[in-house]
């Protein structure tokens, strides 16, 4: 072990030796240069660019020359403290001669304290395998000590004190806020770490970390404060923002929950850590991967001399949040800062002791009994506000957090002109590992000149934001708790309830005869002398009527109310059902059929035939897969299948309007997969132990992905071939 150490640092000093070297190439001829008419430097100047480099070189040369032909004659009583001994005293002496007022200013002295730095450490390890019997354990122990009183004496001088860096006349720099980000770089997403400091922004890239080096950043522009604007010249270019498919964003979140559950998998087998680390590091590449590709939001900096900057973020709260910083901090920041190349390096080193945000956001990153956060559905019921100073219309967003980051999942309806609005709306949120809940009031601005230059958005204005942690030991109750969120003098009051995976995943056995919802398909059909239910051709009619167009049609909750009323209407044979259905939002009606579907008593692709799907759809030859999963579509009940199909164009058709509402076969595949296939209880793979939330998660996205994959194959069919050669007679019968 000694020698393994001895020759780690052998290798390290050659590297150093080089570089000192390599430095010490140009100062002769700039020497002799300076004593003559024309010199490129002056001697003043090259004795502060070259400062002390000939004696470090010695100090070292000595140090190697020494030290390898011991390490070549290794034998278990070679000693080396003397050589270490010798080392630290003369690069004390060395530095202590140094004028270390001027060492934030002069990086060169950053690589020889660094050196000792490391020889401190290689120091702690030579000791660690040094019997205290050796005669080199006292010499080293002297070495350590010089070593670790020397670096202290240095960091005294030199620590900025956490969150403040001195500038000039020492006035006192602050950190306010930093947070990784993404920025758009000549159309490309670039990972970059962002500080606002009291005078101004500055945004960093981190450097790779090779050989156990500290962290370490790259400037890549900033702003003085005073020069920062969000409002761009009337001329400047709308941001295009380079989108990735849901289809990639769900192939990294499936392999994110494999490579989590492997991982559990491996520690619950106590294998060895090199297998986990492996698999860490494969997790922390795709969760980097998708910190990067899935933010769309666009924040727009500008700098007065007309360049800007553009940033990605997943969040409007996040967007919201670094504004109101800023804004708030220019009003205090009357002086313009610009900094020299050299300010700016030591800013910019500064960073890694200021930074409050010490890791990327993944999972890798977290404490090992840091909550894992929810998985299943939140219900969450907006009733009011209240503090408001004016009537306004007003809308409420909901956002949540997964896999990293936040994303908006609800919106209610604009409520208009007052100050007390009463949505009283109930929107169903899947959660996936989510440990916040963040809630953001709008004013909805119908002008429609008036364009937010800002970043090319409406001009709809937030009046306040606010969020609520989401603790699994509070949300395990079955019951609503209501809850108030107060911001900006606003205050929204809420209604809560959530049910976790195990249970919102249940299919229950019908318990009533009569009915629509939650009876057996061939029932229904039966008793209505009908191929496809009367609820499914209703819905899918009026859908076809007035929601082909509807932005996220299906995936947009509709409310809650409004579902259940559908419901009640649908079950005790309402003649008023298509009068109700002709004036309710659009997103009830989808909402009310996707419902229909969720609580059948049995799949549409029936328990018997799911696991065979699930393998049909894993095949690698294309002709067996599509001899398989038609073979098996044609083994359905005749019920199923023609109900089926009869959606399955239906879903066809609104994905051609994809362009106008953003609803891609891939999309409509992931909210119907799920309510399409999931198997009863007892046939789902899903572990009961509600213990392990992290597993039980990642084993649930894997079977959704299935089920996903199963219609998107149906979907992407040209042609389904069915028994009947008059399809479109069995699909239109009139025979109800």
């Amino acid at each position: 072990m000694r020698k393994w150490v001895l020759s780690g640092i052998l290798a390290t000093e050659e590297t150093y030796l080089s570089h000192l070297e390599a430095l010490l190439l140009p100062m002769k001829p700039l020497k002799a240069a300076a004593t003559t008419s024309q010199p490129v430097l002056t001697v003043a100047q090259i004795e502060t660019i070259f400062f002390k480099v000939p004696e470090l070189y010695e100090i070292h040369k000595e140090f190697y020359d020494g030290l390898f032909p011991r390490v070549q004659q290794w034998s278990h009583h070679q000693r080396v403290g003397d050589l270490f001994q010798k080392l630290v005293r003369k690069n004390k002496k060395r530095n202590q001669r140094s004028d270390f007022s001027s060492f934030q200013h002069t990086a060169l002295l950053y690589k020889p304290v660094d050196r000792v730095t490391r020889s401190t450490l290689v120091l702690h390890d030579l000791l660690k395998h040094t019997p205290t019997s050796h005669p080199d354990h006292p010499l080293l122990q002297d070495a350590l000590r010089i070593s670790q009183n020397f670096l202290s004496s240095i960091n005294e001088e030199t620590t900025p004190r956490r969150q403040s860096v001195t500038v000039k006349k020492g006035e006192n720099r602050q950190l306010l806020k930093d947070s990784f980000m993404v920025e758009l770089v000549e159309g490309a997403r670039k990972l970059r770490h962002v500080f606002l400091f009291t005078d101004l922004l500055l945004c960093a890239k981190l450097k790779k970390q090779i050989g156990g080096k500290n962290q370490q950043y790259d400037s890549k522009w900033y702003i003085p404060l005073t020069e920062l604007t969000f409002q761009g010249p009337e001329e400047s270019e709308p941001l295009t923002i380079p989108q990735v498919p849901d289809e990639e964003l769900d192939a990294m979140k499936v392999k994110i929950s494999h490579l989590r559950s492997e991982i559990q998998r491996e520690k619950r087998a106590n294998k060895g850590s090199k297998v986990i680390d492996r698999l860490r590091k494969k997790l922390s590449e795709q969760e980097s991967l998708l910190l990067l590709t899935s933010p769309s939001m666009p924040l727009r900096v500008y700098n007065k001399n007309g360049k800007s900057y553009g940033f990605l973020i997943s969040s409007d709260y996040e967007r919201a949040e670094w504004k109101e910083i800023i804004k708030e901090q220019q009003k205090k920041c009357l002086k313009t800062s610009s900094l020299t190349s050299m300010e700016l390096q030591m800013l910019t080193s500064s960073c890694v002791k200021l930074q409050t945000v010490h890791h990327i956001p993944l999972s890798i990153n977290k404490e090992e009994d840091e909550s894992s956060g929810l998985y299943g559905f939140l219900n969450v019921i907006v009733h009011s506000a209240s503090g408001l100073k004016q009537s306004l219309n007003l809308y409420c967003t909901l956002e949540v957090d997964s896999f990293g980051f936040f994303s908006n999942k609800a919106k209610t309806r604009v409520y208009r002109y007052t100050t007390e609005p009463k949505w009283n709306e109930e929107f169903e949120i899947e959660l996936e590992g989510s440990q916040t809940l963040r809630l953001l009031c709008y004013e909805k601005s119908y002008n429609k000149t008036k364009q937010n230059k800002e970043d090319g958005d409406s001009t709809d204005r937030i009046m306040g934001k606010g969020q609520i942690p989401l603790d699994p030991q509070t949300h395990q109750g079955k019951d609503w708790q209501r809850t108030v969120i107060p911001m900006n003098g606003i205050e929204v009051k809420l209604s809560m309830k959530f049910t976790s995976r195990e249970f919102s995943l249940k299919r229950m056995p019908s318990r009533k005869p009569m009915g629509v919802f939650g009876i057996k398909i061939s029932t229904v059909t039966k008793r209505e002398r009908s191929k496809v239910p009367y609820i499914v051709r209703q819905c899918l009619e009026e859908i076809e009527r007035r929601g082909m167009e509807e932005v996220g049609i299906y995936r947009v909750s509709g409310v809650a109310t409004d579902i259940q009323a559908l419901k009640t209407a649908f079950d005790t044979n309402n003649k008023d059902v298509s009068v109700m259905m002709s004036e309710m939002d659009v997103n009830a009606i989808a909402g009310t059929l996707k419902l229909y579907f969720r609580e059948l008593p049995e799949p549409l692709f029936t328990d018997e035939l799911y696991p065979n799907f699930a393998g049909g759809i894993t095949l690698s030859d294309s002709v067996a897969k599509e001899s398989c999963m038609l073979n098996l579509l044609l083994s359905l009940p005749e019920p199923n299948l023609v109900t089926f199909l009869f959606l399955l164009d239906h879903l066809k058709r609104v994905a051609e309007k994809e362009s106008v509402n953003k609803m891609s076969l891939h999309n409509l595949a992931t909210v119907f997969g799920p309510t399409l296939l999931r198997p009863a209880e007892k046939d789902s793979k899903i572990p009961a132990n509600p213990t392990q939330p992290i597993s039980m998660g990642d084993s649930w996205s894997l079977e959704v992905m299935a089920q996903v994959q199963v219609l998107l194959y149906f979907l992407q069919l040209e042609t389904i071939p069915t028994p009947d050669s008059k399809r479109q007679s069995i699909l239109f019968s009139t025979e109800v």
